[in-house]
């Protein structure tokens, strides 16, 4: 199957997914618990569409958790804002509650905020496969944005178990996570 039809293929399974509301608790516990060791203090992650995993009550959560932690720095999350000269991105300071406003591709981003830099960014997996490799929409803007961060942040791709692909191929431009979660736990590295 072509990278296109493989997309489509997978989020329309997303999107029709059965037990979503188990598969997202699930998700929400894995990602907690990866958190606890993490020492980061500005995540980046994502607004999700079409059926992806929603990261944001668990980095709430962390946020939260690290206030109660009475930790010297505050805790951050940033969405991302697309550069339209670069086509890359940037994170933008966001929190429950601040100004919105829909981006070229009608996906809400925080608006007027500051620009943040994460050492850890979450990022949504139409698909992903082993050795680390992900399936996105095919923009390239996250193989852009990290080919060019330095430093390069931590990167874990967030998916259903319905989103591995036994034989998938990554491209010479793909650049791999770091770890990638599921429903289940961690699925890389195994």
């Amino acid at each position: 199957m072509d990278k296109a039809s493989l997309r489509k293929y997978l989020v329309e399974r997303r999107v029709n997914m059965d037990g979503r509301a188990e598969k997202n608790a699930q998700l929400q516990q894995v990602m907690r618990f990866w958190l606890v060791e993490r020492t980061d203090r500005v995540i980046g992650a994502y607004w999700p569409i079409k059926g992806e995993f929603d990261p944001l009550p668990a980095l709430h959560r962390w946020k939260e958790d690290g206030e109660l932690l009475e930790e010297p720095a505050m805790r951050r999350i940033g969405l991302p804002v697309v550069d339209k000269i670069t086509k890359t991105l940037r994170f933008h300071a966001w929190y429950p509650g601040c100004p919105m406003e829909e981006d070229a591709y009608g996906i809400p981003k925080p608006k007027d905020t500051e620009i943040l830099e994460p050492t850890l960014l979450f990022i949504p997996c139409v698909g992903y496969g082993a050795g680390g490799y992900r399936l996105g929409y095919g923009g390239g803007f996250y193989d852009r944005t990290l080919a060019e961060l330095t430093p390069r942040p931590f990167t874990v791709g967030l998916g259903y178990t319905d989103g591995f692909v036994d034989d998938f191929q990554p491209q010479p431009h793909d650049i791999p996570l770091d770890t990638i979660l599921n429903d289940n736990g961690i699925v890389w590295p195994v």
